[in-house]
């Protein structure tokens, strides 16, 4: 069994207001030094096989808004303990 990990984030240009506004709250509590903070959303598909193809098009299909998200992933092999 494989998992693929996907993360699927705004675009640099697509205002962010959410970690807008996380990164407010974190300087309030006094972290310091933060120049930015982006969210997303991160995604566990567990598949049969090691197919990049069938998460590229579920991706491009219907995880993510391609006018304003953008998509990294990796799959990885599960091991049974």
């Amino acid at each position: 069994m494989f998992v693929a990990k996907i993360y699927i984030t705004l675009k640099p240009t697509v205002n962010d207001p959410e970690g807008i506004t996380i990164k407010n709250a974190l300087e309030m509590l006094g972290f310091k030094g933060l120049r930015d903070v982006r969210t997303g959303k991160y995604i566990r598909v567990f598949m049969d096989d090691h197919d990049e193809n069938k998460v590229k098009e579920m991706c491009d299909k219907i995880l993510r808004n391609p006018v304003i998200e953008e998509y990294s992933f990796e799959i990885e092999e599960v091991k049974n303990e």
